[in-house]
């Protein structure tokens, strides 16, 4: 109920609020025109007052903040969803997970990839946790691409050292269900994986070339990039949606390269996103 709180749920609640209140007094004062009398004759005070509660009512009804967050859009025919849930339960989409451009995949101790992460579930949930399968998948998916650096074990003690450009897609899966795996952060030598805006929007854009040469048009299902262990820090995360968004549809306006993006994010940090925000963004598109 805190976007009740706000200017914005409040600017909502009291536009749609005077809207139903002057309906309702329209309705009220065409009826004592035609018949020359009230309908409760010497309660005047209480029907105003329900009609207040009922139009104070009906504004907080129609200003509740949606879920899911949706948009279709004509140009490019394409909709847009903003929902909670858990992203590898999207079984009818391509999913994107995010890599660090060395793409470790080590989830042991936490150190190297956090299991929690989207990435440590991708290896548990999708690989069974066989890492050395999907060491094997990375190394076949990112056989053509031209590393940037090696780092030594003096440098990197631990994890992978080949280096890839940022922004790097290692496509897995099968055209039925591809997973975009994308190298948008930069991974430290002391583990800490960084990224930021200019990385983040041009992995994006790496990633919808992509989809559009592999993915056949088909759902494609998303975390909030950056929002996590990824470190964004300098953007929040209802930001961050935008950022998604606004490149998806800045690179649909070239070429169709979906017919959904499904944006998921957790039940609980769903409900504090400021859905209103987020539906007025979309409805700008």
């Amino acid at each position: 109920m805190r976007w009740l709180l706000t200017m914005r749920g409040m600017r909502r609640v009291a536009a749609h609020a005077f809207a139903g209140f002057a309906s309702a007094a329209l309705l009220l004062q065409t009826y004592q025109a035609i018949w020359n009398r009230s309908i409760y004759p010497r309660r005047e005070l209480m029907v105003a007052f329900v009609v207040v509660v009922a139009a104070v009512a009906y504004g907080v009804a129609r200003a509740w903040p949606p879920s899911p967050v949706r948009r279709r859009l004509t140009h490019p025919d394409c909709s847009i969803r903003i929902i909670a849930g858990d992203l590898f339960d999207q079984t009818q989409s391509h999913l994107v997970v995010g890599f660090t451009d060395t793409f470790d995949t080590d989830t042991g101790d936490d150190r190297i990839i956090n299991r929690g992460s989207v990435q440590g579930q991708f290896l548990t949930r999708i690989y069974d946790d066989d890492r050395a399968r999907l060491d094997m998948d990375l190394d076949t998916a990112l056989a053509g691409v031209a590393p940037v650096g090696v780092l030594t074990r003096q440098e990197k003690p631990l994890g992978k050292r080949t280096r890839y450009p940022v922004g790097t897609v290692a496509t897995l899966g099968t055209p039925q269900r591809l997973f975009f795996c994308v190298g948008y952060s930069a991974m430290s030598p002391d583990l800490v994986a960084q990224s930021g805006p200019d990385e983040l929007w041009h992995s994006l854009g790496r990633l919808w070339a992509e989809a559009h040469r592999r993915g056949q048009r088909g759902g494609i299902a998303m975390p909030v990039v950056g929002a996590g262990l990824a470190r964004v820090d300098a953007v929040q995360r209802p930001t961050l949606i935008k950022l998604i968004l606004l490149s998806f549809v800045a690179a649909s306006r070239q070429r169709v390269i979906s017919r959904e993006l499904s944006i998921i994010v957790p039940p609980g940090e769903f409900a504090e996103l400021d859905r209103l925000e987020l539906q007025e963004f979309l409805d700008s598109l």
